[in-house]
């Protein structure tokens, strides 16, 4: 079992979210922190906690951001982070997993599946030991109790209910 420190300069926490029901805005978070523990040989024994700052959402559009940040969706001042904990990793073939675990957005906490596959991983060119992984999976954020939305007079609403959410990680094995 290996302890790995989050490369966050070489790794991503994104989503995406429809937008007027035919479009995708996507974005990402410039400040989190994660512990990964992983043990090749059986990664049930796996484990991985993440905490975001919700202030530093990124969508490339300031006034979206601040938007995003108000009381209509994330509150950060009521709620600053976003955490996920795991708490199951199950394999789904090879180099796949389920991890489960507990996802908290806006006071709300809910178990969450992400599916992750196993990138690959090997020594830098400075004798470290570095694995990286892509995760991926999607909410309702309603269920978050994220309900914002408005009408559109075409039909439908301006900001889609499942948020797509998309995790890039290299992690580099603490000595």
């Amino acid at each position: 079992m290996t302890t790995y420190t989050i490369d966050t300069t070489h790794s991503d926490v994104g989503f995406s979210v429809r937008h007027m029901v035919f479009a995708k805005v996507r974005g990402h978070f410039t400040k989190w922190t994660a512990d990964l523990v992983f043990d090749p040989a059986d990664p049930s024994k796996g484990a991985v906690n993440v905490t975001i700052d919700v202030n530093s959402v990124d969508t490339r559009e300031a006034q979206r951001d601040g938007h995003l940040k108000s009381a209509d969706f994330l509150d950060v001042e009521k709620y600053p982070t976003i955490t996920y904990k795991s708490t199951k990793v199950e394999s789904a073939g090879p180099k796949k997993h389920n991890v489960t675990g507990d996802l908290t957005i806006h006071g709300v906490t809910k178990p969450v599946k992400l599916e992750v596959e196993e990138l690959g991983g090997g020594k830098d060119p400075w004798g470290n030991q570095r694995v990286a992984f892509q995760g991926k999976a999607r909410v309702d954020r309603g269920d978050f109790g994220l309900k914002w939305n408005q009408a559109l007079e075409t039909g439908g609403v301006l900001v889609g209910e499942h948020i797509d959410i998309e995790i890039d990680i290299e992690a580099i094995a603490k000595p």
